[in-house]
């Protein structure tokens, strides 16, 4: 099964439009006030279906989940690909966010069912960072696709019409995992047992301070992180064009092979800390001291990349971008670890979508902030007007620094 798993993410990684994605919908003439709206309108539609869509995965079943969550990105796709009126990208993130909700937490809970029923509970943050390290690894080898595919066939278009192959592979991967990883679930679906569960999961995550404080952290760190990734790709694009190199080929090409460039050795690295992540936390002696190391480097980073964005050092940001990059998949698995342990198998699916959700409200409110801010700085400026992305992750990271988790109930 861990190879299932880990070709489970390797697939789904293959999203080839991931590092042109802000450029694609920039090509469709959108204001980077527009693209945050729709960044912001995706996250709250998650927020909205996350909950639910965990509690019927722990009711009706978690392999039907994630295979209606594959067809729901892959008309998504096509809407992207198809079309550039705004009206129908959103109804294409609407596709998306379906997607997620009925991915993330399910996914990760099957995961865990599967530790434990071999009996090995016990290795839950390395098994995650391993599996996520192939994920990172699927997504070096879709970026190095998919710069190839702008480079040949300039046109952003076809990287949303690529994506569609791997997902539907990973259709019939699900159709190979056993049926035991559905979990424990009623014989009946239910409204009531749904709602039963959802309301038990809200009422533990709102009552027990660990809970809250983890849900807390997951919207201060990967929040800001959803909200801040993707402008790396402007700021790749203002640096390509403005590179002494390369002078033959367009805008677009050499944007390609730069965006390819420095989003290998971004996933690369990020593998690496996703099947490391357990080391950290065995170094600093537990993951909630492991988590506190990570949130110091956090801000570190943001300032590193606040001074790069000032200065217009694009090498400088870039290389916040990378480094914070790899912070976030050395945290994820500590946070995951962290959250499964406080929680039964029965919620499981249920509380790990809560924190899900919790991350997706923060970038729902934050990502069109940021772009209307983005937007109101002149673009004369160059990469200083992308200053609001790496300051509202100073901000949060200062303040998950000030104030202290509490001992353990």
């Amino acid at each position: 099964m861990l190879f299932r798993f880990c070709l489970y993410g390797f697939l789904k990684n293959q999203q080839y439009f991931e590092p042109f994605w802000i450029l694609a919908f920039r090509a469709k003439g959108l204001s980077f006030a527009a693209i945050g709206l729709l960044i912001g309108f995706r996250e709250l539609c998650v927020n909205l279906l996350e909950i639910p869509t965990g509690a019927v995965a722990d009711v009706l079943g978690r392999r039907a989940s994630m295979i209606f969550s594959f067809f729901a990105y892959i008309g998504a796709f096509v809407l992207f690909a198809t079309f550039d009126r705004l009206g129908l990208l959103f109804a294409g993130m609407l596709l998306f966010a379906a997607g997620e909700a009925f991915r993330t937490g399910t996914h990760k809970a099957m995961i865990f069912a599967w530790l434990e029923h071999e009996g090995r509970t016990d290795e839950k943050t390395k098994t995650y960072g391993y599996t996520r390290s192939w994920s990172q690894l699927g997504s070096a080898l879709g970026v190095l696709l998919a710069a190839g595919m702008v480079f040949g066939l300039e046109d952003y278009r076809w990287v949303f019409w690529f994506s569609i192959v791997p997902y539907i592979v990973n259709i019939i991967n699900f159709m190979g995992y056993p049926a035991y990883l559905d979990g424990p679930r009623g014989k009946t679906a239910n409204l009531p047992e749904i709602v039963k569960l959802l309301f038990a999961s809200l009422r533990d995550c709102l009552r027990r301070r660990r809970l809250r404080r983890l849900l807390a952290e997951s919207m201060g760190f990967e929040g800001v992180y959803k909200v801040s990734k993707d402008y790396l790709q402007p700021v790749l694009h203002a640096a390509a064009l403005s590179l002494p190199v390369l002078l033959s080929l367009d805008g677009r090409r050499r944007t390609a092979v730069l965006v390819g460039a420095v989003y290998v050795v971004l996933y690369l690295l990020s593998s690496v800390a996703s099947r490391h992540s357990h080391a950290l936390a065995n170094r600093a002696g537990s993951d909630e001291r492991g988590a506190r190391r990570l949130w110091g480097l956090y801000l570190a980073f943001f300032l590193v990349l606040a001074a790069g964005l000032l200065t217009g050092v694009s090498p400088l940001a870039t290389a916040g971008f990378v480094v914070l990059a790899m912070l976030q998949n050395f945290w994820r698995p500590l946070l995951i670890g962290r959250v499964a342990g406080e929680s039964g198998s029965r919620q499981m699916a249920t509380i790990l979508s809560v924190e899900s959700q919790a991350k997706s409200l923060f970038a729902a409110v934050v990502a069109p902030l940021v772009g209307w801010a983005v937007d109101a700085i002149p673009a004369n400026l160059g990469t200083p007007r992308f200053l609001p992305a790496a300051a509202v992750g100073v901000l949060i990271a200062g303040l998950a620094l000030v104030v202290k988790p509490k001992s353990r109930e």
